[in-house]
């Protein structure tokens, strides 16, 4: 039975949605431990007594060198040191950053670890990466997300021989900044890669490509702008469906599609995201999760355990160290 940490205390709803959704993913059998101050009511769930917490405001790496009785990195440490298969968290990215560099290191190889996020697309899942982990970027660094995010279209969502494309401003070769040419013309050279050039952002939920590559800047403001915009649209139409009486009976009819398609684009249908590039499983769940997105952030998790996606992308990651390095 895979075994995952789970951060009580992180997130904004924690602990009352967090420890529901750790119960929801345990009754589908993901042997949960939780981490929190003694005391918490975890349904039967197992505890280790983590009493400090790390707030959102915090500085990352200062939070994860000094609380170490947090329970973030209480968590993060009993992957380290073998007591769990995977941690999930729903609290400050950064610090789940700094205490999986503190704690369970990079694999060999690896430049940078990049947030790897599921994307709704329509025409199947695609995974976005860096979404957030790393603002500053060189081109070699979009190389290696391509390559741990084709290994994680492979394992985890099951495509075979997945396709790459580098977001852009223009499908063209020529557009974009001087990041995107250089790592453009890397990708183009890198045969471990299906490279199939750019795309533009407005075709990301079609289905731009398997692995859609960014730096974490783009790629964070990129995820933000997406779920905003899915979440106003769906208020948006509900609240013209509820405006009059026509419309109601419009919404009666068009409700079990508005259901299914709700679903599909929910970001709370995979929960998180992968941290990938550590020696160890790392999943980050959205600051604002509630008890659906913990459990599937938990089994997220217990996927990626069980498919051995950090002994896959050791296996495949040091021919990364080959690429050449530019200056940007």
């Amino acid at each position: 039975m895979t075994r995952v940490a789970v951060d009580a205390l992180g997130g904004d709803r924690a602990p009352g949605e967090v420890i529901a959704g750790a119960l929801e993913a345990a009754r589908d059998g993901v042997e949960v431990t939780l981490y929190g101050p003694q005391g918490l009511d975890t349904g039967g769930l197992p505890l280790v007594d983590a009493p400090e917490s790390i707030d959102m405001a915090e500085k990352p790496a200062e939070a994860a060198r000094t609380k170490t009785n947090s329970s973030l990195v209480a968590a993060v440490r009993a992957v380290a040191e073998g007591e769990a298969d995977a941690v999930v968290s729903a609290g400050n990215t950064g610090a789940m950053l700094a205490a999986g560099l503190f704690h369970l290191r990079r694999l060999p190889g690896v430049l940078r670890p990049a947030i790897a996020v599921p994307l709704p697309a329509r025409s199947g899942p695609s995974v976005l990466l860096d979404a957030g982990a790393n603002a500053d970027t060189r081109p070699e660094h979009l190389v290696q997300f391509a390559l741990m995010g084709s290994i994680f279209a492979e394992e985890i969502l099951g495509i075979p021989n997945p396709q790459v494309r580098l977001l852009s401003i223009g499908e063209e070769d020529e557009k974009g900044s001087q990041l995107v040419l250089e790592a453009h013309a890397l990708l183009r050279a890198e045969p471990g890669i299906d490279f199939a050039g750019n795309a533009e952002g407005r075709d990301l939920l079609r289905g731009a490509a398997d692995v859609v590559v960014t730096d974490g800047f783009t790629g964070n403001v990129t995820l933000k702008l997406l779920e905003g915009t899915i979440r106003e649209l769906f208020g948006a139409l509900r609240e013209e469906i509820s405006a009059t009486p026509t419309g109601k009976l419009g919404g009666l009819l068009i409700r079990p599609a508005a259901r299914r398609l709700r679903r599909r684009l929910d970001p709370d249908t995979y929960g998180g995201a992968y941290l990938l590039g550590l020696n160890g499983l790392a999943v980050i769940a959205h600051g604002n999760s509630g008890r659906t997105a913990v459990a599937n952030a938990i089994r997220l998790a217990a996927r990626g355990a069980e498919h051995g996606v950090v002994a896959r992308l050791a296996e495949r990651l040091p021919q990364a160290e080959r690429a050449p390095r530019t200056r940007v």
